[in-house]
């Protein structure tokens, strides 16, 4: 592309460098200089509970020095199957500050996937919570050979007052950290290059593969992250951000934890979101950043008393991974005079990609937004990704920058290169489009691609369509088998409070000036809850399985 062909650069705020390029270098070298300059100021607050980044340097410190004590080498794996606690940022940054790297496990993750992550990953050693939900996981897999050594840690928070079992086989993390000291360290020689992050994504075949995630990778995409925010006061030091999105994913992760941790901030992190805690803590703690779901900013608004709580704080909202209703991004704007932002990445890359600048036009909603400093995005034919297409057009997004995986783990060459075009740009699996300002638009996952008819058809292009219907709180589109046409897209409607159930005649009419008649859905069901991933989104990927598992159960 020629400048020309970027009209994005035009939307950067004053001071944001169009052709911006990341230095390389390792999380450690961005850690060491937090841990220098911020010494005295709170890196984590973990319900009421503090520690300043001095003392994360101590902790740091006290885990590398454990890891080499029990035999881990450089490179070495370290699996972490934690939820937002304090244990995940002192071990995450203890063992890349040691030169190993991390995988993490997903405190969803039933037995079978947490085997086939700690086999694939060769994993050294796992550390987890004393607290059922997290040990439970793991007899069988320390009975069999799967699980590498175990080291549980207390966390009275998750806790709760139960009893924690004891796990035959696991050891306490108080074992492995007795007798070294927190007394700072400098960190391991380590390269830019070298691996710090094996982060397990969903596969068209089902099958979780690991991105393999540089320093150099993690480190890029916070400096672009950093670099498109510039000014604003989000990012100053000490400001307090409300962390929701678990750690263990690479939002949560990257865009969270480490960026902030560069920053100096204050991340006050939080098992999981309750929107009465939330209002409350940005009252009392200042907080300036706050992000999410559409149905957390649904769960603020629900909020009996949110028009008179002072949310002035408040520097900079947002909302992802699901369509955004028009109504709650405007009653939001109303409240906080702050437009809703967002953007879109993933785990491949690392998860920088597009994000919404301050200064959205209103006639954008819904845009991912434009692509940070530093990234170039381009629009791909779907079935020849080396022809690349025009604004209005859509296809392919495929992108490029420092902050891309060098690849999936325990992939060969070819397959790796199959993910990229001829000059080098990552395809993302993600169908969209960019129009003539230079503003990008998601219509859907390739993989998620309904073939009904001869016609592709878009479950997001769908659910946008649905969310319009006034009873309607969140839709979910799935393609079902139809012996006619093949596939057919079927909708699940969660309903908002009080409204009334309609029929799926009533929905086709409702839809019959705003979709294509191949769009249509053939199917209606009504549910009072849609599954779930780990960071609130619903997924179509368990619907799938759900009706996959239905029609198994069904007589021929």
């Amino acid at each position: 592309m020629t400048q020309q062909e970027r009209p994005w650069y035009r939307w950067y705020a004053e001071g944001v460098d169009p052709h911006f390029k990341p230095v390389p270098q390792t999380i450690n070298d961005r850690m060491a200089r937090s841990f220098a300059t911020w010494p005295d100021v709170c890196m984590i607050e973990y319900y009421g509970k503090e520690y300043s980044y001095a003392q994360m340097h101590g902790l740091v410190s006290q885990v590398a020095r454990a890891l080499k004590a029990a035999g881990i080498e450089k490179g070495d794996r370290i699996a972490l199957h934690l939820p937002n606690c304090p244990w995940h940022p002192i071990f995450f940054f203890g063992a890349l500050w040691y030169g190993a790297a991390i995988t993490h496990l997903s405190p969803l993750d039933a037995e079978q996937e947490i085997a086939h992550k700690l086999t694939d990953s060769g994993a050294k050693m796992v550390i987890s919570l004393t607290t059922p939900e997290f040990a439970g996981r793991f007899p069988k897999l320390l009975a069999d050979g799967t699980c590498p050594a175990l080291y549980l840690c207390p966390d009275p928070v998750s806790a709760q007052g139960r009893d924690c079992p004891v796990i035959p086989g696991a050891h306490a993390v108080e074992d492995l950290l007795a007798g070294h000291s927190t007394d700072p360290m400098d960190a391991v020689e380590t390269s830019p290059d070298d691996l710090a992050l094996l982060q397990y994504t969903g596969g068209t075949t089902g099958v979780p593969k690991a991105a393999q995630l540089t320093h150099s990778n993690l480190s890029a995409a916070c400096q672009m992250y950093t670099e498109m925010g510039k000014g604003e006061a989000s990012q100053q030091p000490g400001k307090p951000a409300l962390g929701y999105s678990p750690l263990f994913h690479i939002m949560g992760l990257s865009a969270g934890m480490i960026k902030r941790a560069s920053e100096g901030g204050t991340l006050c992190l939080r098992l999981r979101f309750d929107a009465a805690s939330a209002i409350d803590e940005i009252e009392k703690k200042g907080i300036v950043s706050l992000g999410g779901v559409p149905t957390t900013w649904i769960a603020i608004l629900a909020l009996p008393d949110i028009d008179k709580r002072d949310l002035s704080s408040l520097d900079y909202v947002a909302s992802g991974g699901a369509p955004l209703p028009v109504e709650v991004y405007s009653r939001v704007k109303q409240l906080t005079g702050l437009k809703l932002r967002g953007g879109w990445g993933m785990t491949e890359t690392s998860p920088a990609g597009t994000n919404v600048p301050r200064g959205m036009p209103d006639d954008k909603l819904g845009t991912i937004g434009i692509p940070l400093p530093g990234i170039d995005i381009k629009i791909v034919d779907v079935e020849d990704s080396n022809k690349v297409l025009g604004p209005g057009q859509s296809g392919e997004m495929a992108i490029k920058g420092a902050n891309v995986t060098t690849g999936y783990w325990r992939k060969s060459d070819e397959e790796n290169a199959a993910n990229y075009t001829r000059d080098g740009y990552f395809l993302t699996g993600d169908i969209g489009y960019m129009d003539e300002d230079g503003w990008f638009f998601i219509v859907d996952r390739k993989k998620d691609l309904i073939l009904s008819g001869g016609f592709n058809v878009y479950p997001l292009t769908i659910e946008n369509a649905i969310h319009q219907h006034p009873n309607v709180l969140e839709a979910m589109v799935i393609g079902v088998p139809d012996a006619y046409r093949g596939e057919s897209a079927k909708a699940f409607v969660m309903l908002n409070p009080g409204a009334a159930r309609f029929t799926l005649e009533e929905l086709q009419d409702f839809l019959a000036d705003k979709l294509g008649r191949h769009e249509i859905p053939r199917h209606l069901e009504f549910r009072d809850e849609l599954p779930r991933t780990a960071v609130g989104k619903a997924s179509r990927k368990m619907l799938k399985e759900q009706e996959l598992a239905r029609a198994a159960e069904e007589p021929a």
